[in-house]
């Protein structure tokens, strides 16, 4: 009974085995039976080691055979790559009346408004920069392409390659008589008056060449040779004072030059425009960004210039002995934007290494940047041109970068960066030389027209990011520009004397403005604020600055800022590299502020108000003797920030009486009073100075002072000072009598007298106290009168807010709902 026991628990077992193993290996029950079968063939029918080398000797033979038809049609395919893209040039012709099909259905509303938008800001760019004699100034006053798109591949288009790239051909054929351009012209000298100069008709007519870049990412575009130009030109009258309609000599060769130049230099062989495909659009345009430019490295200059060299003069039977020691000068390369043009430090052999950096300035959504390569002769005097290279840079869309470059053999080095601060590095062949330049390029930021700003990632913030919510554009009407001039690095020393001594202009519209200057520096600080009424249409700032020099200041650079997208309540800081100079960049502080028209301000109230400063110069007692003969002729010098004003001069007296009253706009800045002594031939001289504090003054309630004078022994200056804020509750500022306004006529009358007087004066050969007396009585009535001015300027300020008020209350009561016409 045990031994049957023990067999089922065994058979149990053995079938509790084979379901785990059926689980586990279920190809086990094909394996058994081809396991049995082999077994069977082994035993009695053939032995393993017989037929086992039989089977692999028929697989190799398969492979092989297999191997063998691929290198086959592989060698077939190279043989016919080669005899397609390198024995025959081009491709056979493809018909394209499909492309010119659409492309006279999206003509009129897509690409003719875009493009006419576009060639009409490059046409005013190069009208200010070219003009004929005949004409003094010119205006472009319309600008249509008309509806008439140009024909491209008219009798088909062509596929060929340039070396590893592959470009189609086609034609370019446009002639149209409906375009309309239109130029307002002021005439020269002999001639006088205005005319209208139109474009009615073009035609232009070449081969244009289409290349496709980073993976279909971008296009470039340009004709393969100088296209044929020609335009129709018709003139007449400019309205009043205008000159008959007649042709202007000059003028239509000049315009049809224009257009072919413009062509040449921007999309002839082997220059080429791009035109970018992005996946997504922001639809933010760009008018300006700041690039890094590091000139690392050329390889191959010196050796292939002497080889060209060596070749020229032992093909014309010269001795080549000299040129076999390969000896090189000094090289450098001139890195040029537009106007911005900066310099590297030479560096000697073949194979030059430079690593200087510059920022560089764009204006616009694309630049240019020019590597132009110099070489220095062993005495350090003569510099020869040698060869240039360039790189351009194009805003995509998507807010990412194009930097593309001309390859080797008319080739194309492209590369993209999405976001800005990366890094891109290039190496660009030199045009007239086999040599090469490697060149390291980082887009700081982009600016655009909507008050954004792009930065790379070690700048960006919150406020200035691109990826924030855009902020929407505003009304420029009413604001001012703060533009503080701070300081200054590595400027040019002046070539005259050796020395720098620095000072900058800054101009905005009409208004021009000058810092102090600073003696014996090239990093000098200013931190000198100016103000500026906004100007619609995309206004420049402009900077000079100059080194103060006896003989004449001399110019050390220039540059302009574009202020286009500044909004209420941000600030701006660049370091702007200067133009036409090897080194030198000015740092600049730059706030949009509503306009307050003088000094009106808002109080926790709402209510508005004015706030002004009027200083009431008394007299002054106990001055020191500036003259021999014991007395002074004393007069005051005001100085409020930037404002400058002065009081009457008193003559031979050390206790003056003045009465005389200033008004400034509070601006918080030190009112400082310098005494001087007046003389008509020496030097003016200094008899004491002081400041007159008012912060803490209370408002309308005027302070009296005996301030005592610094710098002297003795002398004290009597001053009435007075925080203005008038109340506009009490319409003090509407009530104008009749004496106010004939304040004007009064002030005229007094100047005209004036001027009759100096005039007679002038005439007469009179005595130079009676002649400074009467120059004194004039500057005191413009004193008067600019005051009176700034008085008016108040008024209409209050006025106009008042008016705002009145307006807003008048939409606020009439924007209830209309009534219904019973």
């Amino acid at each position: 009974m045990a031994k049957k026991k023990l067999k089922k628990l065994y058979a149990k077992d053995a079938l509790e085995f084979f379901n785990q193993v059926m689980v586990e290996q279920p190809l086990l029950p094909f394996l058994v039976p081809l396991v049995l079968f082999a077994w069977f063939v082994e035993r009695w029918v053939v032995p393993f080691s017989n037929w086992v080398p039989l089977l692999a000797a028929v697989w190799a033979t398969i492979q092989y055979g297999r191997f063998k038809r691929r290198t086959a049609i592989e060698d077939l395919n190279k043989r016919w790559k080669h005899l397609i893209l390198n024995t025959t040039p081009t491709t056979p012709i493809e018909p394209c009346e499909w492309l010119n099909k659409l492309l006279v259905e999206v003509w009129p509303n897509y690409m003719e408004p875009k493009l006419s938008k576009k060639f009409q800001s490059t046409v005013e760019k190069r009208l200010k920069h070219r003009k004929p004699k005949l004409i003094d100034k010119i205006e472009l006053q319309e600008f249509s392409l008309g509806c008439c798109p140009p024909t491209l591949g008219e009798h088909g288009m062509r596929w060929m390659t340039s070396g590893d790239q592959k470009v189609m051909r086609l034609g370019f054929d446009w002639d149209s008589n409906e375009m309309s351009v239109m130029f307002l012209a002021k005439l020269a000298k002999p001639l006088i008056g205005a005319a209208r100069i139109v474009i009615n008709s073009i035609h232009i007519k070449g081969d244009l060449l289409l290349l496709p870049i980073l993976d279909g990412e971008a296009v470039l575009y340009s004709f393969e040779s100088t296209p044929e130009v020609r335009i129709g030109v018709a003139f007449g009258s400019g309205g009043s004072q205008a000159v008959p309609g007649m042709e202007l000599p000059g003028v239509s060769t000049w315009l049809v030059k224009l257009l072919t130049e413009t062509i040449v230099k921007t999309m002839v062989e082997p220059r080429r425009l791009c035109f970018s495909l992005p996946p997504v659009d922001l639809r933010k345009r760009a008018v300006g960004g700041v690039l890094s430019v590091t000139v690392v490295s050329a390889s191959n200059v010196g050796r292939n210039t002497t080889n060209e060299l060596g070749i020229r003069q032992s093909s014309s039977g010269g001795s080549t002995s000299g040129i076999a020691d390969n000896k090189v000068s000094q090289t450098f390369i001139e890195v040029e934007v537009g106007s911005l043009v900066r310099k590297t430090s030479t560096s000697k052999g073949p194979n030059p290494a430079w690593n200087s950096t510059f920022n560089l300035v764009l204006h616009g959504e694309t630049g240019v940047v020019k590597f132009n390569l110099y070489e220095l002769d062993s005495g350090g005097v003569k510099v020869t041109y040698l060869t240039s290279c360039e790189i351009k840079v194009k805003y995509v869309l998507d807010d990412s970068t194009i930097f593309w470059a001309i390859g080797h053999n008319s080739g194309v080095v492209a590369k993209r960066t999405e976001l800005c601060g990366q890094e891109v590095g290039m190496v660009v062949p030199f045009e007239d030389i086999r040599g090469e330049l490697t060149v390291s390029l980082v887009l700081k930021e982009w600016q655009f027209s909507d008050g954004s700003v792009t930065l790379s990632n070690s700048l960006s913030n919150g406020s200035h990011s691109s990826f924030d919510v855009s902020p929407k554009l505003q009304s420029r009407t009413g604001r001012r520009l703060r533009v503080a001039v701070v300081e200054g690095k590595a400027l040019a020393v002046n070539g005259k004397s050796g020395k720098c001594d620095p000072y900058v202009k800054v101009q905005y519209g009409k208004a021009l403005y000058k810092t102090k200057t600073l003696s014996h520096t090239t990093r000098p600080v200013w931190n000198d604020k100016f103000e500026f009424d906004e100007i619609t249409g995309g206004e420049y700032l402009k900077i000079k600055c100059y080194s103060a020099d006896t003989f004449g200041d001399e110019s050390i650079g220039s540059a302009r800022v574009n202020l286009e997208g500044l909004l209420d309540g941000d600030s701006r800081e660049v370091w702007v590299p200067l133009e036409k100079v090897d080194s030198g960049e000015i740092r600049l502080q730059i706030e949009p502020i509503k306009n307050d028209f003088n000094g009106i301000l808002k109080t926790s109230s709402g209510r508005v108000e004015a706030t002004w400063i009027e200083l009431v110069i008394i007299e002054a007692r106990d001055l020191v003797a500036a003259d021999l003969r014991g007395t002074s002729d004393p007069y005051v010098r005001v100085h409020y920030g930037n404002n400058k004003k002065r009081t009457k001069v008193v003559y031979k007296t050390l206790s003056p009486g003045w009465n005389q009253t200033f008004e400034f706009p509070e601006t918080g800045e030190p009112l400082i009073l310098h005494v001087k002594d007046h003389n008509a031939v020496l030097p003016t001289a200094s008899i004491g100075q002081c400041t007159v504090e008012y912060s803490m003054l209370p408002p309308n309630q005027p302070a009296v002072k005996w301030i005592p004078l610094q710098g002297v022994k003795s002398g004290e200056v009597h001053v009435k000072i007075t925080r203005k804020v008038p109340d506009l509750e009490k319409k003090t500022s509407f009530q104008t009598d009749a004496s106010s306004l004939g304040k004007g006529h009064k002030i005229s009358s007094q100047m005209r007298d004036s001027l009759k007087k100096f005039t007679g004066l002038v005439d007469e050969g009179g005595d130079p106290e009676a002649m400074s007396l009467a120059l004194t009585e004039i500057e005191s009535i413009q004193d008067e009168q600019g005051m009176y001015i700034q008085q008016l300027e108040r008024e209409k300020a209050v006025l106009l807010c008042k008016i705002q008020e009145l307006g807003s209350e008048i939409v606020r009561t009439s924007s209830g709902p209309a009534r219904m016409p019973y």
